[in-house]
């Protein structure tokens, strides 16, 4: 994780790391004092009441030391937690408010979902938990280690045995760990492959009898991961149970008991020097366990920290200093091209224009640039060549507001908020009145299905509202109307309705287009025979342009898709095929 994602809380982190260093050396004295206390019990000349209340006394602060330095440590901590995830929040809605709309088409919205909400939450532990842990599991045995080597130093390089083996085998156990992660990554996603194939193509796999053959696929891919799983976890459990029995307090007090006995047997120490490092060594290995345990915690924080600022450091809309303002609606494009990864322009050499009040559609098979070219007239994206200008203005001098005051747009994907319906329609203008949106509703053909639900136009998306998808398309048509500005583009409104609900919709386009500039993304040719321009693209490049007549008359590019298109509607209007 980069420094500068935790630079609003390091401070406080620094704080609590210091009083986390402070409870975990004091949380060692009171075994120290009882260490103290013991050999002072079992002294061959006597013992000194002095020393043991003094001991005494020693152990109960440093206790209260302890508990004290480490509660605020942890207190500290959560709430910079707390605050940090509060300012990440606020970091990534302002960069996502910023970054260019393109970047929406290449970042799935689960993407954004989990970055806010999962990937912050995964962060919580290494905030809140893991440094306090990391500073304990270094000052604690630090501390207890320098006491022991006080005590005997012989004794305590024997002790620092047991912890040498646990790290080595600790530290292969994630190395071996790490080798195995992509192998059992790749073994998920086949079994979530074939688990999603399973499950979409059912009704086709029932319908040509091939349900066995489906099932049989996807348990092998589940056979599969389940060897892949059993092999890495054979070889990660052998470890991990080696490990935790070496840095176990069990098993340190075992071999500290050997080990003092050989000692005090051989005359290497005295048997009052072993107290101590029965009872303070086995304060040496625990915190690595506690940092063992939390190692996969800490992996996926960092994961998470990576996609957090994959977002917070997403490459924003470039905005002028000194926008400039346009001078009427016509739209110019010169010599635009665009491209994605910078290597293949998905359009190319695009030079047109589009007079304010006419209808231009752009048409083309699939992939041939329409919806790019579309989307570049609402600045998704800024052209990699060339220009797109707005009444003279080039969308990259005018202010974001001011674009978005002159171009509304009715997308093919409709996207309703979880709000009311009103709040939907009036999602551009949150002044509108009621009389505006029951309006913009009514030219929509949608009033009667608003008026229909629980609570009218206060129904809220979700709760007490649901549409189909030719209802949803028509409320963001009469959003479009509520927004009153002058050039609409739609994104192939209507590519994916029943022909019902295409008469609706083109009815409502039609309301939403009077007096305006309209752009059409079109994928059924008949919906756009009338318009003033037809822009006809073929890999990227314009290859035709003009009236629906003009261009049958070309016998060109459209000429082969209006035939093509043709063929299609004379076959699905067969009356032997219907009667099928």
């Amino acid at each position: 994780m980069k420094g500068e994602l935790l630079a609003p809380i390091r401070a406080r982190l620094a704080a609590s790391a210091v009083l986390q260093a402070i409870g975990a050396a004091a949380g060692i004295v009171p075994f120290i004092a009882v260490a103290d206390l013991a050999r002072e019990l079992v002294a061959p000349d006597g013992y000194d009441t002095d020393a043991l209340w003094r001991n005494g006394a020693v152990a109960v602060v440093a206790f209260l030391v302890a508990a004290a330095a480490k509660m605020s440590a942890g207190t500290i901590t959560h709430l910079a937690d707390a605050e940090l995830q509060d300012h990440l929040r606020h970091r990534i809605v302002d960069r996502l408010g910023r970054v260019p709309l393109g970047w929406f088409t290449d970042h799935r919205s689960s993407t954004v979902k989990r970055a806010v909400t999962d990937d912050l939450e995964a962060m919580h532990h290494l905030v809140a938990h893991a440094i306090l842990d990391l500073v304990s599991a270094v000052v604690a045995p630090m501390v207890a280690l320098g006491y022991l080597i006080s005590v005997d130093w012989k004794l305590a390089l024997v002790a620092c045995v047991p912890l040498a083996v646990g790290l080595a085998l600790y530290g292969s156990m994630m190395s071996l760990s790490i080798e195995m992660m992509q192998d059992y990554h790749g073994a998920m996603a086949q079994v979530d492959a074939a688990a999603v194939e399973f499950v979409q193509g059912i009704a086709v796999v029932k319908t040509f009898g091939e349900t066995g053959r489906a099932h049989d696929r996807f348990l092998d891919q589940a056979a599969a991961f389940r060897e892949t799983f059993w092999n890495m976890m054979r070889g990660l459990l052998r470890r991990s149970a080696v490990t935790e029995v070496v840095l176990s307090p069990v098993g340190l007090l075992a071999s500290m008991l050997v080990v003092g006995f050989v000692f005090v047997d051989q005359g290497w120490a005295p048997a009052v020097d072993v107290v101590p490092f029965l009872l303070l060594g086995l304060g040496l290995t625990a915190p690595l366990l506690t940092l063992s345990m939390s190692s996969e915690t800490l992996k996926l924080a960092a994961e998470a920290s990576v996609r957090i600022e994959a977002i917070i450091e997403a490459d924003l809309l470039p905005q002028t200093a000194s926008p400039d303002l346009p001078d009427g609606h016509r739209i110019e494009l010169e010599g635009v091209a665009l491209s994605y990864d910078g290597e293949v322009d998905a359009v190319s050499a695009i030079d047109l224009t589009i007079e304010p009040g006419t209808v231009t559609a752009f048409v083309g098979s699939s992939g041939a640039g329409k919806t790019t070219l579309a989307r570049l007239l609402l600045r998704f994206w800024d052209p990699t060549a060339g220009s797109v200008r707005l009444g003279g203005v080039d969308l990259r001098e005018l202010a974001p507001e001011v674009l978005m005051a002159r171009v509304s747009c009715v997308f093919q994907d409709v996207q309703l908020l979880q709000t009311t319906v009103a709040d939907n329609l009036s999602l551009a203008r949150p002044d509108a009145s009621r009389d505006e949106i029951e309006s913009a509703a009514r030219a929509a053909q949608v009033h009667d299905v608003i008026a229909a639900l629980p609570r009218g136009y206060e129904s809220v998306v979700g709760e007490d509202a649901s549409f189909s998808g030719g209802e949803a398309q028509r409320i963001s048509i009469a959003r479009a109307i509520v927004a009153d500005a002058p050039i609409l583009v739609l994104d192939e409104a209507t590519s994916f309705t029943d022909p019902e609900n295409e008469d609706r919709i083109q009815g409502a386009i039609a309301t939403a287009a009077a007096g305006r500039t309209l752009v059409v993304v079109a994928h059924r040719l008949s919906t756009v025979v009338d318009a003033d321009q037809i822009v006809v693209l073929d890999g990227g490049r314009i290859v035709e342009r003009g009236t629906h007549r003009d261009l049958l008359a070309a016998g060109g590019r459209y000429r082969t898709l209006w035939d093509l298109h043709e063929r299609g509607r004379t076959w699905t209007a067969r009356p032997e095929v219907e009667a099928r």
